[in-house]
């Protein structure tokens, strides 16, 4: 039986680049399928290691804040026996419903390197070659920033965001008693909100590559770009400003390293269209 030649992208027509997408995407879609079946079948770990870690006292958050309190001589609620809360369960779906929605997520945190590797796949053969050696990393370093991002939102984020809400109280006369779904969102947020946030650098080199974006517009809009910073970091993180800082203060590191990277590149198409200019 032959074997069917892969087409030539200048080639194609509309339907045919839409085929080779909702073949990427099926792809993509099968991955995290599989991976979610693994994450449904470990439920313990996934639940109650992972997930409901930030719950207790002993989480490593928790411990090296306390370790800072205690060195300075300051009294911390880090340092509690418990979290003032319980989770429930009101649903007669919902812990099943948890279940399934968690192990979906785990599947697409966990395959997002197989999602930018069929993405990344889909759109290189529309790219010139040289573009596409400038882009080679492309997958480790956009994976690796999602990952950091991911443990940032999941040992800093989701903890201090538990803590606050799950000890806060309007009167003694009212218990905390947590849904399991407002828990599981509360960490599920945290941690990918945080995620594609650090994706922030390669979205500025990319719209730097295609000219959208300049090192001088994102100095010039580097106050207004404070502003939105911290508007999403109120809409991702709970009303606690604690929250809003600590989230604040990465993804603004982010920003200034997006701008180096926009000088890099632009400096380098400066140097191509110099050479272009001398071969002429």
């Amino acid at each position: 039986m032959a074997k069917t030649e892969k087409k030539n992208p200048d080639e194609m027509s509309f339907l045919d680049h839409l085929e080779e997408l909702r073949w990427h995407l099926i792809r993509s879609t099968f991955a995290v399928v599989i991976i979610a079946c693994l994450a449904f079948i470990f439920k313990g770990f996934i639940f109650d290691t992972i997930l409901f870690g930030p719950k207790n006292m002993d989480f490593p958050t928790y411990k090296f804040f306390c370790n800072i309190a205690t060195f300075f001589g300051v009294t911390s609620e880090f340092c509690s026996e418990s979290l003032p809360f319980t989770i429930q369960s009101r649903l007669m779906a919902g812990q099943f419903s948890a279940h399934i929605w968690t192990s979906i997520w785990a599947g697409v945190i966990i395959g997002f390197p197989y999602i930018l590797f069929e993405l990344w796949r889909f759109i290189s053969p529309g790219l010139y070659e040289k573009e596409r050696k400038h882009s080679r990393g492309f997958i480790l370093t956009a994976s690796s920033l999602f990952f950091l991002g991911v443990l940032f939102g999941y040992y800093v984020v989701a903890p201090l965001s538990i803590n606050f809400l799950g000890s806060y109280q309007v009167s003694k006369e009212v218990l905390n008693e947590i849904d399991l779904a407002s828990y599981v969102s509360t960490v599920r947020a945290s941690v990918i909100a945080c995620g594609i946030m650090f994706e922030l650098p390669i979205v500025i080199y990319f719209l730097t590559k295609v000219g959208l974006v300049t090192p001088e517009i994102l100095k010039k809009y580097r106050k207004i770009a404070l502003v939105v910073v911290l508007i999403l970091s109120a809409i991702i993180t709970p009303p606690d400003i604690t929250s809003q800082i600590v989230v604040a203060i990465p993804v603004l590191i982010l920003y200034q390293i997006s701008i180096y990277i926009s000088r890099m590149v632009v400096r380098r198409e400066e140097k191509k269209e110099n050479a272009r200019k001398n071969a002429k």
